[in-house]
């Protein structure tokens, strides 16, 4: 007896219909995933001439109609908005009617969980909160990039199996991240994908200044290598002149950076402090040799380093960015990055209107 063929997603009956309140570089990549699950994206909804490209790429011949209009059609709804723009959005949405009861409604916010769709709870809707830690390009790689991507859900505890499910469907990993979690988890990913860009693009910048052809070939291997040990290892992975203590050569560092770069110093320095906090606290770092690295950085930044064998957290001395303040994390990274039209500009910001 032959063996029946494989059922594609599209000959399966679709088990929702799913609109797109938002066509920024999110929405329209976590609809396509859906869809070759089995789901059937119906309406999208995009303010920006690069937000109806986009659409039309991911989803063609879904049709582009208003928000209201993506909420009446769709039995899920996947508003990818900016973080600011949320809240008023859902309130919006729910004062004029729109939302139906029984609807499941999911934001992509990392900084937000499901607090902020309270206005349509209670018309009705199953609250969701799935977060791609992941930076999107806004065209169809980022379909195939979400293939064991990390997602931080936040859902109802009788919603989670179904939150859980739909990241699944997608190709994804659900982290369990609770409510009051979701800006620290948020401010996480900040400091380690928004902040890794800045410095790797202060580094090329550096590298072409000083002659270099290529500085990405050059930075390739050296960030990748670091980038995999710190992922297995930890701080154990810390090297450089820092955790050795060279006060000498950071000292030359901020001199030439002073020269050359000026707007690097601040940036250089509190990295500087964190990484002999960290290396200190993990015995990487000769409490004697520490002292004069931390005398030649407090002598060029806002004050002292921790003193040598001081107890205390790891971490900047001053403080760092309030993960509450808009922008300061969506993988997810939160603020306007390049242009979205761009070839390959990543991001996980807000794009006119639309994430």
């Amino acid at each position: 007896m032959n063996a029946m063929p494989p059922t594609e997603a599209q000959d399966r009956p679709a088990r929702l219909t799913v609109g797109v309140v938002g066509a920024g570089r999110v929405g329209p990549a976590l609809a396509a995933s859906l869809q070759l699950a089995g789901h059937r994206p119906v309406a999208v909804s995009g303010v920006s001439d690069a937000s109806v490209r986009r659409a039309a790429e991911l989803l063609p011949d879904v049709p582009l109609v208003t928000p209201a209009e993506v909420l009446a059609r769709a039995d899920l709804v996947l508003l990818t908005v900016p973080d600011d723009a949320l809240a008023d959005l859902v309130s919006g949405l729910a004062e004029t009617g729109a939302v139906r009861p029984g609807q499941l409604l999911v934001h992509t916010s990392g900084r937000f969980g499901t607090a902020v769709l309270d206005p349509a709870t209670r018309a009705g809707a199953l609250p969701l909160a799935l977060h791609p830690a992941m930076t999107f390009t806004g065209t169809s790689v980022d379909v195939q990039r979400l293939a064991g991507c990390s997602f931080g859900v936040t859902s109802p505890d009788e919603l989670r199996m179904a939150a859980e499910a739909l990241v699944i469907e997608m190709g994804g990993e659900p982290e369990w991240i609770a409510e009051s979690a979701r800006p620290l988890y948020h401010a996480a990913l900040a400091i380690g994908a928004n902040h890794l860009v800045t410095l790797v693009a202060q580094s090329m910048e550096l590298l072409h200044d000083v002659g270099v052809q290529a500085p990405d070939r050059m930075l390739g291997p050296l960030l990748g290598a670091a980038l995999d040990n710190a992922l297995r290892s930890g701080d154990a992975a810390l090297t450089g002149p820092v955790a050795r203590g060279d006060a000498g050569t950071v000292a030359a560092h901020i001199a030439e950076l002073r020269r050359h770069a000026p707007q690097s110093v601040a940036g250089y320095v509190a990295m500087a402090r964190t990484t002999a906090d960290r290396a200190l606290d993990h015995g990487l770092l000769k409490p004697e040799l520490a002292e004069d690295l931390l005398d030649v950085l407090a002598d060029h930044g806002d004050g002292p380093g921790r003193a040598p064998g001081t107890p205390g957290t790891t971490g900047p001395h001053t403080s760092g960015p309030d993960p509450d303040t808009p922008g300061s994390g969506t993988p997810g990274p939160d603020t306007p990055g390049p242009d979205p039209d761009a070839p390959d500009a990543p991001d996980h910001g807000p794009e006119e209107g639309d994430r």
